[in-house]
């Protein structure tokens, strides 16, 4: 009896020591291809809100799910303050306006996916999510020559599968940490003074390519971030390459090698799905 005891406790060690190692290389494995540490380790994967930047670097983001009327003046104005930026396209918008697809391009801003239909996307099942995330790539390539790597999902709707099946489609699943909540139609001044109040190194900033006034207050915006000292970049570059993970309580994606959070600010609060709510709407390659 007490030879059985121990050989069960033996066996009870043995398996406790080998499932922390492989719990532990699988962690580093994740690291290497890019993924999250903490999400995999406690099962929770996160998207990027902000970047983990020491220069006074930030991306500004524009949705195009809706409407076109000022998509010339807003690549107008990012011409003349010489800002690249990343513009998040969904399928209707694309079908609509493929020759203003062709031009975003052209002005050398980089396109991301925003899905084909604009749905929840944590309702889907994983072949509907890759469904939506090919169709898109597909669409955009064959417009562009080019491939998104990044996936912004609508309403900033996302589960673990999503984010999965988003990194098997070659993207990186993208949120942001400052909304201009230029789609409530706010005063040009109040958009500018948010924007400004919460900016941060590394800050991801959300606008929509048909918000009522948009263009006036992203010039007064890029005005004042050329002014301090800012620059403005398209995603990817912002994003960190090597190693990385992502920190689960605030979005932030940091280098691996990092024990400490820096000491910019918080990001927003997770949006759970009010930003576009009004507006609506096999193995990726």
């Amino acid at each position: 009896m007490v030879l059985l005891v121990l050989a069960n406790r033996r066996t009870f060690l043995f398996l406790v020591v080998t499932m922390t190692i492989l719990v532990t290389c699988f962690a580093s494995a994740m690291v290497g291809m890019g993924r999250t540490v903490l999400a995999t380790v406690s099962g929770r994967l996160v998207p990027i809100y902000r970047v983990a930047r020491d220069e006074r670097v930030v991306s500004i983001t524009l949705d195009a799910t809706w409407g076109d009327d000022q998509t010339e003046a807003l690549l107008d104005l990012l011409d003349r303050y010489g800002v690249k930026t990343t513009f998040f396209l969904a399928g209707h918008w694309i079908e609509s306006y493929p020759d203003k697809v062709k031009l975003i391009a052209a002005r050398g801003h980089e396109i991301g996916n925003h899905s084909w239909t604009h749905p929840h996307m944590s309702a889907l099942s994983e072949e509907q999510i890759r469904t939506e995330i090919q169709k898109t790539q597909d669409a955009i390539a064959k417009l562009t020559g080019v491939r998104p790597t990044l996936f912004r999902p609508p309403f900033g709707d996302y589960n673990n599968r999503l984010i999965t099946v988003a990194m098997e489609c070659g993207c990186k699943t993208i949120q942001w940490s400052i909304d201009s909540l230029d789609w409530e139609n706010l005063a040009a001044e109040q958009i500018h003074k948010r924007i400004m109040s919460r900016l941060h190194n590394g800050a991801i900033i959300l606008f929509h390519n048909a918000g009522k006034n948009t263009v006036r207050a992203l010039d007064m915006i890029l005005r004042d971030l050329a002014a301090g000292g800012y620059r403005a970049m398209p995603v990817s570059e912002l994003l960190l390459s090597g190693d990385y993970y992502v920190d689960r309580n605030t979005g932030e994606q940091r280098p691996a090698h990092r024990k400490t959070p820096p000491t910019a600010p918080q990001a927003e609060p997770k949006p759970l799905g009010r930003s576009e709510t009004e507006r609506g709407g096999t193995e990726c390659s």
